[in-house]
């Protein structure tokens, strides 16, 4: 439910929104005046704010849309004059665009005046110019390969995309769909929505000042994406998926009255380490975090550092949590940890025969300590320092419990 949410908001309400407001009278005649600032505005911040956090994909996915708005603005009757330049100028922002964006989406960030960062800086300025080129000294070459192409139908009335355009779109919106299922980032998120918003622009006949407000739009979900992308660095970590322990500071913070934190560590994990291997290692955290954001009595579960877990629980005192935490700590015990062959398929096998290696399991336990906010433990710092202590003496009675 929480990636299903992640994924519409804010990208689609942002772009729900702006669809809506373009076909709202009250608003469309603020249009003209908004348009004097909005385009600018975003455009400028979101190549600021990228410069300053390093992050090239919103830089270039800016550019990408700048130009192409640029280019509409620069030919605004291009959809209605066929063979000419502007027609052709047109046609080629409807089936370049999409690309370019799935192409910005893709690559990872590996900076922007960097060789990389020139070698996509080249890309899209190579594009301009041959399209440039075509249309200064003849644009009939490109008309006449477009004359080709089957025009195409789509929801939205008066569609004037076509069917090449259609398929690159789609292909294109399966790209980022697929991006948002696999890794479920803001980044994929953005790119998605961005494309979605700009879309109604070659699919209907808007106004000069409709199609900048909804580029702008999709300019500001970039950089939304880009605002959430670095909170989520800031605060989550990238192994387990589970809160940092920046975040656990913050939720500290937000607590009034009693509550009850437990630190949890994975006993003789640093063995465990020298003897599977590090990646091993990492699954084993991984498994324990995923279980750990599950953990009931209404825990919250944050990644504290090394093979130490944090686990909050608000408004609760050390008998419920205690309660719940010998609950997860025996599920792990008996549970344990298959490792996972080097070797192992990536798809499940259809044949039902034995292994011939069968698969290593290894016990896995856990030592918890835990710790109550009261007068004596005023401070945060005071019951963490309170479940430490507590950890240590679970560790000193021979590890695997729970102690308060």
């Amino acid at each position: 439910m929480k990636r299903v949410l992640s994924f519409f908001v804010p990208g689609g309400i942002l772009f729900l929104a702006a669809n809506l407001g373009i076909h709202v009278h009250v608003f469309e005649r603020h249009l003209d005046t908004l348009n004097t600032v909005y385009p600018y505005v975003t455009f400028i911040v979101c190549l600021l704010m990228g410069w300053r956090f390093n992050r090239s994909s919103l830089v270039f996915g800016v550019i990408v849309l700048a130009s192409a708005l640029w280019a509409l603005l620069l030919y605004p009757d291009g959809r209605s004059l066929p063979g000419t330049g502007p027609f052709v100028v047109y046609h080629a922002v409807t089936l370049l665009l999409p690309v370019n964006l799935v192409v910005v989406s893709c690559m990872k960030e590996r900076g922007i005046f960097t060789v990389h960062g020139g070698i996509r800086a080249g890309f899209i300025a190579l594009q301009v110019l041959v399209l440039a080129m075509f249309v200064k000294i003849d644009p009939a070459v490109l008309f006449q390969f477009m004359q080709g192409v089957i025009p195409g139908k789509g929801w939205f009335p008066h569609m004037t995309l076509n069917q090449l355009a259609l398929f690159l779109i789609g292909c294109s919106f399966a790209i980022l769909l697929f991006g948002n299922i696999r890794n479920s980032g803001a980044k994929e998120h953005g790119f998605f929505w961005a494309l979605a918003t700009v879309l109604p622009v070659f699919g209907t006949a808007l106004s000069i000042a409709e199609s900048m407000f909804l580029f702008s739009t999709a300019g500001l979900i970039l950089l939304v994406a880009m605002i959430e992308a670095s909170y989520a660095m800031a605060f989550r970590d990238e192994l387990t998926g589970l809160p940092a322990r920046r975040a656990l500071k913050e939720e500290m913070m937000k607590l009034s009255g009693n509550y009850t934190l437990a630190m949890v560590d994975i006993d003789h994990f640093k063995r465990f380490n020298d003897q599977h291997g590090h990646d091993v290692g990492d699954q084993v955290l991984r498994m324990v975090a995923s279980r750990l954001a599950k953990i009931s009595g209404g825990g919250k579960a944050f990644r504290y550092g090394g093979e130490e877990f944090t686990v909050v629980f608000p408004g609760r005192h050390s008998e419920h949590a205690t309660e719940h935490l010998e609950q997860f700590r025996k599920e792990i015990a008996s549970t344990g940890f298959a490792i996972r062959s080097l070797l192992r398929p990536r798809k499940k096998p259809t044949s039902t025969r034995k292994r011939k290696r069968p698969t290593k399991r290894v016990h896995l336990t856990l030592s918890v300590g835990v710790a109550t906010k009261n007068d004596h433990l005023s401070s945060v710092q005071d019951v963490i320092n309170a479940a430490d202590k507590a950890l240590y003496r679970a560790k000193k009675q021979g590890r695997n419990r729970v102690v308060a």
